[in-house]
């Protein structure tokens, strides 16, 4: 799938250009303020504490505690792609399928969203990958790894199923916005929400009457209709940095030499933890247009299409 099409942006005049870097020089030094109501937090939904009795009863903590680490990684792999398109993971949400984070990704293209849903999911296959090598190498490792590469494989197969919130249903969603426009998409990822449930406790149903009561599918039907119903969840906000104590402390500089046509997504990709960026913008003939610090650029990832160059906001 490609990036979704943007209308050509004629350059800015050069008043609002003027106006525009005042507002950057102004903010410089407010923006890396983060208010306490952006940091991370960790939620627990009442149907993961429901589920982890419920594996505690019939003795099955272990697998319980084992979806949950490798849906945590899935997770990360979601945030590593995020970071890379200049969003970041703002809450961290236990369910009882694994774990789910929680933002605002509006913005970006649909081939981005794309990119960004099968992230997780490549982990958890790259995950069951490196058990499988590792067994061939080392069988002995089998005994204490079986569990954790064959719960990776599942939340890779679980996670690519067609419905909201789970991965698979944000491509379902992304691929029917492209064909038809967002309100066709809405419908038609209820539906498929509805119907995935309505299979799951079918399957519960056809258990309960060969004297096989598997409980956990009641759950994965809650699941899948709570985030049907739950309208299409937006998992991530823009970076924003706080670097006043590790600028206090002292921070290695990164300088990276860019054309100024290139996009702001590319820009954002350099950023690095610990590490403070300052790219110096050249034009096609090699000369320099200016010299670009982090907290500028975060400024303009902040209003900025992020597919536009940065030509267009310097």
């Amino acid at each position: 799938m490609s990036d979704a099409p943007h209308p050509p942006a004629s350059p800015p005049a050069a008043g609002r250009a003027r106006s525009f870097r005042a507002r950057l020089r102004h903010k410089r030094g407010r923006d890396t303020e983060v208010p306490g109501r952006e940091r991370f937090t960790v939620s627990v939904h009442p149907l993961f504490v429901l589920y982890a009795a419920f594996c505690c009863l019939r003795g099955q903590l272990f697998p319980f505690l084992a979806s949950t680490v490798c849906a945590v990684m899935h997770e990360c792999g979601h945030a590593w792609y995020a970071a890379r398109i200049g969003c970041r993971l703002r809450r961290l949400c236990l369910l009882p399928s694994g774990a789910l984070v929680t933002g605002d990704i509006g913005g970006i293209s649909l081939a981005d969203e794309v990119r960004l849903a099968l992230a997780g999911p490549a982990v958890n296959a790259a995950s069951a990958i490196l058990f499988a090598a590792l067994w061939w190498l080392v069988p002995e490792t089998y005994p204490y790894t079986d569990v954790a590469a064959f719960t990776s494989l599942s939340l890779f197969a679980v996670n690519l199923l067609p419905a909201l919130p789970l991965d698979g249903g944000r491509v379902l969603y992304c691929a029917l916005a492209r064909l038809r426009g967002e309100p066709f998409a809405q419908k038609g990822i209820r539906l498929a929400g509805v119907l995935l449930a309505a299979a799951i406790a079918a399957l519960f149903a056809v258990g309960c009457a060969w004297g096989e009561y598997n409980v956990s599918l009641l759950f994965y039907a809650a699941f899948i209709l709570g985030g049907t119903f739950g309208g299409k969840d937006c998992r991530y906000e823009r970076i924003r940095y706080d670097l006043a104590p590790r600028l206090a402390r002292g921070m290695e500089v990164r300088r990276v030499a860019l054309s100024a046509g290139c996009t702001v997504k590319k820009a954002l990709a350099y950023l690095e933890r610990g590490r403070w960026l300052e790219l110096l913008l050249f034009d096609g003939q090699g000369r320099l247009v200016c010299a670009l610090s982090q907290a500028q650029l975060c400024a303009i990832a902040e209003k900025a299409d992020i597919y536009r160059p940065l030509s267009d906001y310097i």
